[in-house]
């Protein structure tokens, strides 16, 4: 797909510094990932969230817990990531500062070479212990069923967060941080809109950053937005880090205008 933008809007992205995008199940789903509700199907689909994702629920039976996320960690496994989590990795690459921060908790970001990445919802291929919150990114396989932390002894659980649990106070704090100091806001795809993220927008936008929206639907970001592109990320993001990276011609004359 051929991308066109305005000079104006060319512009701001070139010249930024400091730029901040915004992933969640839209991007996800371009590998294939299942969201919550279509993993929740087949043999899972006879239990009640409550009883597979919620940190009573690992109390009551660590063991289903720890399965239903060990079958979501497979799906994850088997999926690669797709274009547009190398173009962000082009991204983060080009731009001085460049945060990543995602609601996806299937870790495709990482390891498509993203580094600096706040997963807000943790992420699959780590755990920590329930009683200490020791992380753990290997344990053993003895058998044991879920998995007890090499420093503790204590049950492992999965490193992303449950229903019923807020947001990382260490990452959120990260995460603000960069949306207020950004030049640039990038909303990549859908992305869940539950706050406090999805007042992100227009916190970028009270700080004087140009709010970008690449996704296909309306939602509250493309209404936060100072421009959209009506599309799926993975059919732009190539051309999008093309007009930024590549076209150093148009670079020259956009400073050359702004003069």
């Amino acid at each position: 797909m051929t991308l066109t933008l305005p000079d104006d809007v060319l512009y701001r992205l070139i010249n930024a510094r400091r730029v901040v995008a915004l992933t969640g199940g839209g991007v996800a789903a371009e590998s294939g990932i299942p969201s919550f509700r279509e993993a929740h199907t087949g043999h899972w689909a006879q239990y009640d969230v409550s009883e597979l994702a919620t940190p009573q629920a690992f109390v009551r039976n660590p063991r289903l817990v720890w399965e239903w996320y060990a079958y979501r960690r497979m799906l994850a496994e088997r999926a690669q990531p797709g274009v547009t989590h190398y173009a962000l990795v082009d991204l983060e690459q080009h731009y001085p500062e460049f945060t990543l921060i995602t609601q996806s908790i299937d870790g495709l970001h990482w390891r498509a070479g993203s580094r600096d990445l706040i997963e807000l919802n943790g992420s699959l291929r780590r755990c920590r212990c329930f009683e200490s919150g020791h992380i753990a990114f290997a344990w053993d396989d003895d058998g044991e069923i879920p998995p007890r932390c090499v420093q503790c002894g204590s049950l492992l659980r999965p490193d992303v967060v449950m229903f019923g649990e807020g947001l990382p106070h260490h990452e959120l704090r990260r995460a603000r941080q960069a949306v207020e100091q950004c030049d640039v806001f990038l909303c990549v795809g859908t992305v869940g809109a539950i706050e406090p993220v999805a007042s992100f927008p227009f916190v970028a936008r009270r700080h004087g950053a140009f709010v970008l929206t690449i996704a296909p639907d309306d939602s509250i970001y493309t209404l936060m937005a100072d421009y959209v592109i009506a599309a799926q990320p993975g059919a732009v993001a190539s051309e999008l880090v093309r007009l930024i990276v590549g076209d150093v011609g148009g670079l020259e004359e956009l400073q050359a205008d702004a003069l």
